[in-house]
């Protein structure tokens, strides 16, 4: 089974303590940092990636509900915090689930395992899914077909992505987990926080870049176990 990996942003020593001590007792939970500032954790998150953080609201120099709008693509998020107030705002930015402080290790086992569902439900698609050879996508001011076998790669342009295929580009208003979500695990691979290839046309590939239909893509640093995994 494989581990959702996690990280902790929190000030305080004692509750990072008890987040560290919780997660230890979690087997699908795998702790990769703790850090008491939220800067700090961002700088962290330009060459890493991780599947959820856990979030504390006041944070020195950069508040938690402030650094969450900052992520582009933030991972799936537990607020942790004393004061309820902010839930509110924190359902709005599409957190997992909100653990007023102080919680018990059972209200939190309920956050983690909502997090394990919706991360088993994107990973395993029904069968009607697995059986599709196509996504139909909004472009060009209506909705395109574009075969998974013509797809090259895709690229995320802020807000949009481009969608390279064999026989022409793309643009499409969603973002790469969007589509992620929309595409067959087995035929295609995230390779950078900015890109997903598709295994078919991959040429060669290097511990920095991937080859695709002889254009080079970048590889995150937190992305080539993906590329030694095929």
């Amino acid at each position: 089974m494989s581990k959702i990996k996690c990280i902790v942003i929190e000030d305080e020593p004692l509750a990072v303590r008890v987040l560290s001590d919780y997660i230890s007792q979690v087997l699908f939970l795998e702790l990769q940092e703790t850090f008491k500032d939220a800067i700090m954790a961002t700088d962290w998150l330009r060459h890493n990636t991780t599947d959820l953080i856990f979030l504390d609201i006041h944070l020195p120099k950069l508040k938690g509900m402030s650094f969450l709008k900052t992520l582009v693509y933030p991972p799936a998020v537990i607020i942790t915090t004393a004061y309820h107030q902010y839930a509110v705002e924190g359902f709005n930015l599409s957190v997992t689930d909100y653990l007023l402080k102080p919680f018990e290790f059972e209200r939190f086992l309920i956050a983690v395992n909502k997090v394990k569902t919706a991360s088993t439900e994107r990973k395993e698609p029904n069968e009607n899914q697995e059986m599709k050879d196509s996504v139909f996508l909004n472009a060009e001011r209506k909705k395109v077909k574009i075969l998974f076998s013509e797809i090259v790669y895709i690229e995320s342009q802020r807000e949009y992505i481009k969608i390279v295929t064999t026989k022409k580009e793309y643009m499409s208003k969603m973002s790469t987990h969007e589509i992620e979500n929309m595409l067959p695990a087995n035929l295609f691979k995230r390779v950078h926080r900015s890109y997903i290839v598709s295994i078919n046309k991959i040429e060669s590939y290097t511990a920095e870049i991937v080859e695709v239909n002889g254009v080079s893509i970048p590889i995150g640093r937190g992305y080539r176990d993906v590329i030694e995994g095929l």
